[in-house]
């Protein structure tokens, strides 16, 4: 799959939550995971039992203003609001950061405004946060990971593409 993408939380307050959610990233292959102004500490995400933060680099920002993501990189807000886009609807960035609201919270105003996109899990309520991690980066590997589109009959699997296989140089003759 081309491209990358991260996965942030705003404001997060409980380990096993950020453990979760941590885990979830890794699974998925995440480049890089970000907090913004969390109230617990790397150390006590016991819950990711992938180890993931010796596996990619971690990034705490104490607050919005501090916050960076990598040139071209576009920020992805998973939130309930108005004028958020149905996930299934939505096509995602090649580079792009996954940004969660914390528990019993939504994302803060202040990293609302610094989304360049805002998207909704089309559910009847609010979900656990990682959860919505995990359905946010499914969603991802199906539209981005080179998947063909789903078989018409029920139960049948498509057929797999062979891999790629790279041929000869081409050598350009002058005239």
């Amino acid at each position: 799959m081309r491209g990358y993408f991260a996965v942030g939380v705003d404001g997060i307050s409980k380990a096993m939550n950020l453990g979760n959610l941590l885990r979830i990233s890794h699974a998925f292959g995440a480049s890089f995971f970000f907090t913004v102004n969390a109230k617990v500490k790397w150390s006590d995400a016991q819950s990711d039992t992938s180890r993931a933060q010796g596996a990619m680099p971690l990034f705490a920002y104490r607050s919005v203003e501090e916050f960076r993501l990598p040139t071209g990189c576009r920020l992805v807000g998973v939130e309930i609001t108005d004028d958020a886009v149905d996930l299934p609807r939505f096509r995602h960035p090649l580079r792009a950061a996954y940004v969660f609201g914390a528990e019993r919270l939504s994302l803060s105003d202040d990293v609302l405004q610094r989304c360049e996109f805002v998207v909704r899990i089309p559910t009847r309520f609010s979900i656990n946060v990682g959860m919505a991690g995990a359905i946010t980066l499914y969603d991802r590997l199906v539209s981005l990971g080179g998947y063909p589109p789903r078989p018409v009959a029920p139960g049948r699997a498509s057929e797999v593409p062979p891999p790629h296989s790279w041929g000869a140089p081409m050598v350009r003759r002058g005239k």
